[in-house]
């Protein structure tokens, strides 16, 4: 069936006849009339309506942003985990992980029976981590000023220098070192004053440990146990652990041993020890040096010289204690000296071994040399007979002795007995037939008693004197070399030449080391020295007689050298001194030299003094005692028995 609906089906509309326009009054609506339309959109007079552009391209624009920035991440990520992974991983690694040094134990010295004369003990380096110094790791700005005001006095530090060390420039850097070398007291103090911190902040939260970052590592520190004493000979060790001279620098490979490194991981700057990838190189320590000195002759002697300079008003001087036999120096003593342990008041002209270091003129004591060629070339005896003048023209210089006299008519033995310039110049003379042929003659002789070179000791800083060759010698020169001037040397190759003829004329070389012990406790003797022979046993003999006339004669001039119950033989020196200030000559250089017993010859003792300012100055009045003091303890040190009877004299004069 059909439903029919009861609505009425829409109109149409018919074209037809436009209307009449209607007229501008308005009428009144009447009842039934609808009411009068508002402007509407399409209308005349209407607002034209907004319209909102599309989303689209905004979307899109959006999108290429996210994706873009997307990619730079994508990229990025894959340049840290895939490109440049290894570099990052080893700055991770290098972040984390903390290496430091670990100090090797520097070893010992001592004397030849095994008393320390260097040593080391516990030390802290102080140490700090910069970056825990930082305001967020503190929660305040000042932590540097803070920690450097309570670390300044007990380092004895500037504060200033404590805030830059740190507030370093690198603010990545965790480790710097604040001092070195600092006792057990010191660190104590440091980390009392840490713990108090610690326990303030824990009960008050306005309280900072502004010294958390400050850390230390254990290491040593140089000790020198008896002072001054043999401070030549050692050198030192500053508080950076260099050695600044001596046997600690000289052998400071096989004093410092080999330090060794550790490696581990660390946070807020503290050890980790269960994360892996932790190293150590465990540190060899160093061998222990054992030297030719004798700790009690060294410092009889160091006394010895230190008085005598001190009552002379000199600028200093030096006592070297030789045995004859072996050549090892028993004792090397200057004056004056300085402590190794604290240099801060040490005068820099006192640093240093003077008795190697400074070269001087030896005087008279140099004519044992002259007279060892005159006699060993067979150009004179002991009983030879030498006419001195009070004057003696040679060159273009006239020359003449310590003190005026009548003409003396000497024997050689005379000669040196009364330590006559004119005597030595007139007996070396002989060496050759012209003056050129002697001095060569006398040049090889010097030359084999070692001047002109190194000791062989291998010191620091050791001169080797000067000598020059015989075609050089001026004029006055070819004259006064003969009895110790226009020659210069140091002590110790002195007392070498000395030790030669006490030793049937030939030289051992001078030694200051025995030996070293590793750390194995492995004992290795020093390599023997090299032996010279420089003149025969009978010359050395017939010397020994003639240097015993310079101490037992009353007319001999060492007489203040003498020890009861040895026979000693030895020569005065006195020569003008070159002031090193102006190369001028300026004062003396007082000396003596000799050795005992003159029979069985056991010990050198060489001193020598500069500069004397009051009092006498000649070697035999000043340098005579020291020799006696110093000789007299290293006899009686040694358990050397008394010497038996004496010979016979050798004449001093003749008689015309």
């Amino acid at each position: 069936m059909t439903e029919v609906s009861d609505r009425e089906p829409p109109r149409r509309r018919v074209p037809g006849p436009a209307r009449p326009a209607r007229p501008d009054a308005r009428r009144r609506p009447g009842p039934g009339a609808r009411p009068a339309r508002r402007p509407g959109p399409g209308r005349p007079g209407a607002p034209k309506p907004l319209r909102l552009g599309s989303p689209r391209p905004r979307l899109r624009l959006v999108g290429l942003a996210l994706t873009l920035v997307l990619i730079a991440f994508v990229v990025r990520l894959f340049q840290v985990q895939a490109v440049d992974a290894s570099t990052y991983a080893a700055k991770a690694e290098q972040n984390r992980y903390v290496g430091q040094v670990l100090a090797a134990d520097r070893g010992e010295i001592t004397d030849r029976s095994g008393v320390a004369l260097a040593t080391s003990e516990d030390a802290y380096d102080i140490t700090a981590d910069p970056t825990m110094f930082a305001p967020d790791m503190l929660k305040i700005g000042d932590g540097p000023e803070q920690a450097a005001a309570l670390l300044a006095p007990i380092l004895g530090q500037d504060q200033e220098t404590l805030v830059g060390k740190l507030r370093p420039k690198n603010k990545a850097l965790r480790y710097v070192k604040l001092a070195s070398r600092q006792t057990p007291q010191v660190w104590k103090q440091i980390k009392d004053l840490k713990s108090a911190l610690a326990k303030k902040e824990e009960t008050d939260k306005s309280v900072h440990n502004v010294l958390a970052g400050v850390f230390s590592v254990a290491t040593s520190k140089r000790v020198y146990p008896n002072g001054e004493l043999a401070a030549g000979i050692l050198g030192w060790v500053n508080a950076e652990g260099k050695p600044g001279g001596g046997i600690e620098l000289q052998l400071n490979k096989q004093l410092a041993g080999k330090d060794g490194k550790i490696r581990y991981a660390q946070s807020g700057g503290r050890l980790v020890p269960t994360a892996g990838g932790a190293t150590e190189t465990p540190a060899v320590p160093g061998s222990d040096v054992e030297l030719t000195i004798d700790r009690d002759i060294q410092w009889a002697a160091q006394n010895a010289i230190t008085e005598q300079v001190e009552e002379s008003a000199a600028d200093r001087g030096y006592v070297i204690v030789q045995d004859t036999r072996t050549g090892q120096i028993l004792a090397m003593a200057n004056s004056p000296g300085f402590d190794p342990n604290d240099l801060s008041d040490a005068d820099p002209a006192a640093l240093g071994n003077a008795a190697l270091q400074d070269a001087f003129e030896p005087g008279s004591t140099a004519k044992v040399m002259s007279m060892a060629a005159v006699l060993q070339e067979r150009a004179a005896t002991p009983m030879t007979h030498v006419v001195v003048p009070n004057r003696l023209h040679r060159g273009d210089r006239l020359f003449k002795d310590d003190v005026d006299h009548p003409t003396w008519y000497l024997t050689l033995n005379g000669v040196l007995a009364k330590s006559s310039n004119i005597g030595t110049i007139l007996a070396t003379g002989q060496l050759g037939t012209t003056q050129a042929r002697a001095n060569k003659v006398l040049y090889d002789y010097l030359r084999k008693f070692g001047l002109g070179s190194y000791t062989g000791l291998g010191f620091p800083g050791e001169t080797k004197g000067i000598l020059a060759p015989p075609d050089k010698w001026s004029t006055s020169q070819q004259y006064t070399i003969p009895f110790g001037q226009g020659v210069s040397i140091n002590a110790m190759q002195a007392a070498s030449v000395y030790s030669t003829i006490a030793n049937g004329g030939v030289r051992v070389e001078p030694t200051l080391v025995r030996g070293t012990k590793g750390p194995d406790g492995r004992f290795t003797p020093a390599p023997k020295p090299e032996k010279t022979r420089v003149v025969s046993a009978q010359t050395a003999k017939t010397l020994a007689r003639m240097l015993e006339s310079v101490v037992d004669d009353e007319e001999g001039t060492g007489t203040k050298a003498r020890i009861p119950g040895y026979r000693v033989a030895g020569k005065t020196g006195t020569a003008n001194r070159v002031d090193p200030a102006t190369g001028k000559y300026r004062g003396y250089t007082s000396s003596f030299a000799g050795f005992a017993p003159a029979d069985q010859p056991r010990i050198t003792v060489y001193c020598a003094i500069q500069n004397a300012t009051r009092g006498s100055y000649f070697g035999g009045q000043i340098c005579g005692p020291v020799y006696k003091q110093v000789m007299e303890f290293a006899l009686k040190s040694l358990q050397v028995p008394p010497t038996g009877a004496k010979p016979a004299k050798l004449p001093v004069t003749f008689q015309r």
